[in-house]
């Protein structure tokens, strides 16, 4: 089993790799396997609803920017959890254009990401964590892709890097998330195919 991880934060490494790898790390511990890739501040351009991809139907977009060559690793996986820090009560512009154009994508070729298992992870300062939250879960809700859900929603508080490490209620969020995600995983043998 294999579970890509998308961080939309221009920080590499900072509070939303923390929380994504909080989850993953849970993951490996059963043998599944993990990739973080990180689209944060990469230039992934919106999508221009030219409909080429419905015309070709070739699993792939018209735009060369870096999309084309996740298509086959989000294709492999059985689940996917999409990271994001908050901008203006909202996911940045990277993870908005990654959400209409492999959404687009999968939509005009079979819809290769139905029944996939998805999980948002939001890092947020303060609040509008729960809109950027949403909009990641109506992404996965469009597409087919199941939900597992947690305690509490999956979002951890800190401004500077490492400060949700500090947020113990989020971690805890993180960890239940990761135990939900495993089992829903072990339970359809992987995602329950397309």
């Amino acid at each position: 089993m294999k579970v890509v991880g998308i961080n939309s934060s221009p920080r590499e490494k900072g509070n939303t790799y923390l929380m994504m790898s909080r989850v993953m790390g849970h993951m490996e511990k059963k043998g599944i396997s993990t990739e973080i890739i990180h689209i944060g501040g990469k230039d992934i351009k919106g999508c221009r609803a030219c409909d080429t991809c419905r015309k070709l139907r070739n699993e792939t977009c018209i735009l060369d920017d870096g999309l084309n060559a996740l298509i086959p690793k989000l294709k492999e996986a059985d689940g996917l959890i999409l990271g994001a820090p908050t901008y203006y009560a909202d996911v940045p512009a990277e993870m908005k254009a990654f959400i209409d154009r492999a959404g687009r994508v999968s939509g005009a070729n079979g819809r290769f990401l139905n029944r996939k298992i998805g999980a948002a992870v939001i890092a947020v300062r303060r609040g509008g964590g729960i809109h950027a939250f949403d909009t990641i879960n109506h992404f996965f809700l469009i597409s087919g892709i199941i939900v597992p859900g947690s305690t509490y929603w999956n979002l951890g508080v800190g401004r500077e890097i490492g400060e949700v490490l500090d947020d113990a209620e989020g971690m805890a969020t993180m960890d239940h998330l990761a135990e939900n995600f495993i089992w829903l995983l072990e339970k359809t043998g992987g995602g329950l195919g397309g």
